[in-house]
């Protein structure tokens, strides 16, 4: 009889998709990660093959203008160990062409690749940009590991919790409105799937549109609406980093006049783990924001690693 096929072996140049490579119990098939791949903890143990292009320190107005100095030269933000990857010899690839920002896009990787002589890998590329194309992504993985069922099981499960916070959220009385701020320096509101899951928290949100990017958001938008909540969630910032960047909210014109400031309702949440994740961590997104939004109805489960109440400078 012929020796059976060894499992594929796969790479994840995304930290959403080594979550759901994970999640769909391939664990054990990961033989090498992103920079930003950090969960779940145990597969920093497996070898980093990439890096960004530039410093990751300093405030997010610096971070934002290197990041276009690089785009606007018509460069990648992040540079991929061609030879690394190459000693790995995965069969099969995991990248995204949804965000130049948000990891190494696939041109990054087909280049790589491009670069090794009698070996084809199999480059699987995500493109979340709403919770249908989440479940999407999650089933085209799900596919090119030989595992079409444990997708359809995840998803089904991941949808099945989703609609059990709806429709506690929909007893909810009002319907407060949140200001998803997914950047501080220069100002973005929270777009593609946040809007969704907004909605289906028992809020509203005024900022951005489901399905569409992340906009640019003024100042005075922020002003005009009076939000009953400002929610923010930097992406790729935790929430120590998140704090250090609050007192640029706290200057702007007319802050302490906002409603949400005066009724205590300034949230700052783990956008790195959550929220700006397009994996199976969506469920717990959904589920954080409706803990702010109906605490009455949601007790406080990730309060304290998932989001804190932001008092000003001194919390």
């Amino acid at each position: 009889m012929p020796a059976p096929a060894k499992p594929a072996k796969i790479v994840s140049l995304i930290a959403s998709a080594t979550e759901i490579v994970c999640a769909l119990g391939a664990r054990d098939r990961l033989v090498g990660r992103s920079h930003e791949c950090d969960y779940p903890p145990d597969i920093l143990e497996l070898p980093q093959l990439t890096e960004p292009k530039f410093p990751v320190e300093g405030s997010s107005s610096e971070i934002d203008k290197r990041v276009k100095a690089v785009v606007e030269e018509g460069l990648s933000v992040y540079r991929v160990d061609a030879d690394a990857l190459e000693s790995l010899s995965p069969d099969i690839i995991v990248t995204q062409d949804h965000c130049e920002v948000c990891a190494v896009s696939l041109s990054d990787v087909e280049d790589a690749v491009c670069a090794w002589s009698g070996r084809n890998a199999e480059i699987v590329s995500l493109h979340p940009g709403s919770l249908a194309d989440i479940w999407a992504d999650i089933a085209k993985v799900a596919s090119a590991l030989g595992d079409p069922e444990a997708g359809e099981t995840l998803i089904a499960r991941s949808m099945a919790r989703m609609e059990t916070i709806a429709a506690e959220a929909r007893k909810a009385k009002s319907k407060p409105s949140i200001a998803m701020i997914e950047w501080i320096d220069p100002m973005m509101g929270g777009g593609n799937w946040m809007p969704e899951l907004v909605e289906m928290a028992g809020a509203t949100d005024f900022l951005a549109k489901p399905g569409e990017p992340s906009p640019w958001v003024e100042w005075d938008d922020i002003l005009k609406e009076d939000p009953d909540i400002v929610f923010v969630h930097p992406c790729g910032f935790d929430i120590p980093r998140t704090l250090q960047e609050m007192p640029i909210l706290e200057a702007k014109p007319g802050w302490q006049d906002l409603k949400a400031v005066r009724d205590g309702k300034i949230f700052v949440a783990d956008g790195n783990q959550y929220f700006n994740r397009p994996g199976p961590r969506v469920v717990e997104s959904l589920e954080i924001l409706a803990e702010i939004a109906h605490p009455d109805l949601f007790p406080p489960r990730f309060e304290g690693t998932g989001w804190i109440r932001y008092a000003g400078t001194s919390s």
